[in-house]
């Protein structure tokens, strides 16, 4: 089976020692983006990057604010210099836009960003991948990161294509590259609610995605890899061992633990009690 990620060297995974990473945000006035900003300003020194329509009165205390359009080649090369890393999260977010809304975000601009970010000399761009990359699988499935893509719509598609461009610029062009496959991303108020069950196996919780995206940034010797963003929910769709194996990803939240009606059935308990019922068939040779 191929692997999803690559190392950069021979010695083992470790976080830097570099004071403070300069780090561009794309789509830094979006949920995510908004959201890093305002927990990551003061270990990194960032630049926001947001659109003219775009509203920064929420972010602009977290760090430089610039203006610019991913579909513009040359303004990405501007902004990517002196950049340590790119956190791409600028794209359309709609599952169901038509190719023709998506090429010019999706592919042209997720293009441009890698190119600039390479023509900058920058360390890393960490690309903000999707569940839908993967979510033709049936849901019963889990899905692993070294299973093949499998979209289920367009936008899926574009995701898709990210990932292949940023394992081509991994390991042809030599910028470390990290992608993640981000699901259901909510705040705690949007898991307790009735409809929040619809999330149970693909929530991810904003401080556990920003956990993430901090320890992606960070991580020194990867090369290229793919990693799932999901929360430790009991049921998962995307198994998250590779994060937590090479990046020490450990996610606080569980859907369960969220939804009053899943509270009720202690489902985790009767579980990890039927578990511990069952004693070892070796008991009697030890």
């Amino acid at each position: 089976m191929s692997s999803s990620f690559t190392l950069s060297g021979d010695t083992p995974l470790a976080e830097s020692h570099v004071d403070q990473r300069r780090v561009l945000v794309t789509g830094a006035a979006g949920n995510i983006g908004s959201y890093f900003a305002e927990h990551a300003h003061q270990k990194y020194e960032l630049r926001l990057l947001v659109l003219e329509s775009d509203d920064p009165s929420t972010i602009q205390s977290f760090g430089e604010v610039v203006t610019g359009d991913i579909r513009d080649l040359a303004r990405m090369r501007e902004l990517c210099q002196g950049i340590d890393t790119v956190v791409h999260l600028a794209a359309d977010p709609d599952p169901s836009a038509l190719w023709s809304n998506l090429l010019p975000l999706n592919i042209e601009g997720t293009y441009n960003t890698f190119v600039a970010a390479k023509a900058a000399g920058c360390r890393r761009v960490l690309f903000a991948s999707s569940i839908h990359a993967v979510s033709g699988y049936p849901p019963g499935r889990q899905v692993r990161t070294s299973d093949p893509v499998n979209p289920a719509d367009l936008y899926g598609v574009t995701k898709c294509f990210g990932e292949a461009l940023g394992r081509y610029m991994a390991e042809q062009e030599g910028l470390s590259v990290i992608a993640i496959r981000i699901g259901w991303f909510q705040p705690h108020s949007s898991a307790q609610r009735e409809s929040g069950i619809q999330m149970i196996d693909s929530w991810v919780s904003r401080r556990d995605l920003h956990q993430l995206i901090e320890r992606s940034i960070d991580v020194e010797n990867l090369q290229f890899a793919i990693f799932h963003g999901l929360s430790n929910n009991q049921f998962k769709r995307l198994d998250i061992s590779d994060a937590q194996l090479l990046l020490g990803y450990a996610p606080l939240d569980d859907l369960m633990r969220e939804q009053p009606e899943l509270k009720e059935l202690n489902l985790k308990e009767r579980l990890a009690e039927t578990d511990a019922d069952v004693q070892s068939g070796i008991r009697d040779d030890l």
